[in-house]
C-alpha cells in the first residue's frame, strides 16, 4: 500500500507515539481504531533517539498494519545509531511489512550539545534516506508476478520502492547556519530519494505557505505536508515552544490564558488549529498531518470544525 496524497476530500494523516507502559497500549489501540475509522492516508509512529522505544514502535506499527486498513509509517533517526545497527533496524521493519518511513536526523538528548553527543555513523537525514532505499534494494531486488494461465510461470518486475518522508521546517531549523540552509537540506533529502516532506508545527498559515513557495522556487518538487498540532493549554504551549524553538504565537497565548477552564482552553486550541488547517488547505496544501498526542478526540474535533471531516464520514470500527 503506497501513500496516496491525491484522494478526496482532503487527505489526512496522524502521528502517535508508543506509550511508556503496557497499560497505555489498550487506550492507544482504541485511539488508533478511532483514527483509522476516518480513512487517514497513514498513521506515523515516533521512534526514541538511540533506540529507546524501538521495540515498542515496531509493536505499534505492526498493530496498525494487522488491525486496520491504514498504512503505518515508521520514524527512524540517525542520532546514536551506527551504520550496522540502522541497517539491522530497517531490515527488521521491512521484514515486518513496514514499507513507509520518516527519516530524521534526530536531536541530541536534553542537556547535550552537538560536540559531546555520539551522533552515530549517519550524519544527515539524507544519508538515512539513501540507506533505507539501499536496504530495501538488497532485500528485494525485484518482484515476481505470476503469469495468468501459465502455472508456475512468473514475470520479473521492478521492485517496489519504499515511501520515505522527511522533515521540513517552515521557520528554519534551529541549527541552520544561514537563512536558506533548511531548504538546501530539503533539496538534498529529495535528491537522496525522499518522496514526501512533513513540516514541523507552525502557528501562522503564511509561515507554511511562504515556505512552500520558496521551496518550489528552489527546486523542491515533492509534496510538502503541513504538520499541525492542536495546543489546548498554556502548559502545552510552553512545552512545545521549548521543544521546537518556535516563536510565541501571542494571539493563541492570550486566548488560552484568558480561559479559566480546561474545557474553554481546549475549545480555543481546537478552533485555532481548525482555522490554520482550513487556511493552508485553501492555499493549496496537499493534505493535513495532525500531531495527535495519542488522543483521537481533539484531532477529530479539529477536522470537523475545519469542515475537512464530517461526522457522517466517521465510520465506527466493528
Amino acid at each position: 500500500m503506497s501513500i496516496d496524497l491525491s484522494a478526496p476530500p482532503v487527505p489526512i494523516s496522524f502521528e502517535v507515539y508508543p506509550p511508556r507502559s503496557e497499560a497505555g497500549f489498550a487506550a492507544l489501540h482504541e485511539t488508533i481504531r478511532r483514527l483509522a475509522s476516518v480513512d487517514p492516508r497513514f498513521i506515523s509512529v515516533t521512534y526514541g533517539a538511540g533506540g529507546s522505544t524501538g521495540g515498542r514502535s515496531l509493536e505499534l506499527l505492526t498493530h496498525i498494519l494487522r488491525e486496520t486498513h491504514v498504512e503505518p509509517l515508521a520514524h527512524l533517526t540517525c542520532v546514536g545509531n551506527t551504520y550496522a545497527a540502522a541497517h539491522r533496524l530497517i531490515r527488521e521493519f521491512l521484514d515486518a511489512g513496514i514499507t513507509s518511513f520518516l527519516a530524521l536526523r534526530g536531536d541530541p538528548p536534553a542537556g547535550a550539545s552537538e560536540d559531546d553527543v555520539f551522533l552515530g555513523d549517519l550524519e544527515s537525514a539524507a544519508q538515512l534516506v539513501q540507506l533505507i532505499d539501499r536496504v530495501q534494494a538488497e532485500r528485494a531486488p525485484y518482484t515476481e508476478v505470476p503469469v495468468p494461465g501459465v502455472p508456475g510461470a512468473v514475470r520479473v518486475d521492478k521492485r517496489r520502492r519504499v515511501d520515505i518522508a522527511v522533515a521540513a521546517f517552515p521557520n528554519g531549523h534551529p541549527r541552520s547556519r544561514h537563512a536558506a540552509q533548511h531548504i538546501d537540506a530539503l533539496l538534498a533529502k529529495q535528491a537522496a530519494g525522499a518522496t514526501l516532506a512533513i513540516t514541523q508545527l507552525f502557528f501562522d498559515a503564511d509561515d507554511y505557505l511562504g515556505f512552500v513557495e520558496r521551496s518550489r522556487e528552489a527546486g523542491v518538487t515533492i509534496p510538502i505536508l503541513p504538520g499541525i498540532m492542536p495546543v489546548v493549554s498554556p502548559i502545552r504551549l510552553r512545552g512545545v515552544l521549548e521543544l521546537t524553538g518556535e516563536r510565541l504565537p501571542t494571539g493563541l497565548a492570550r486566548r488560552l490564558d484568558a480561559e479559566p477552564t480546561a474545557e474553554g482552553q481546549r475549545e480555543v486550541g481546537i478552533a485555532f488549529a481548525a482555522e490554520l488547517a482550513r487556511t493552508v488547505c485553501e492555499g493549496g496544501a496537499p493534505g493535513i498531518h495532525l500531531y495527535a498526542f495519542n488522543n483521537h478526540e481533539t484531532v477529530l474535533a479539529v477536522l470537523r470544525e475545519a469542515d475537512i471531516l464530517h461526522t457522517t464520514l466517521e465510520k465506527e470500527a466493528v
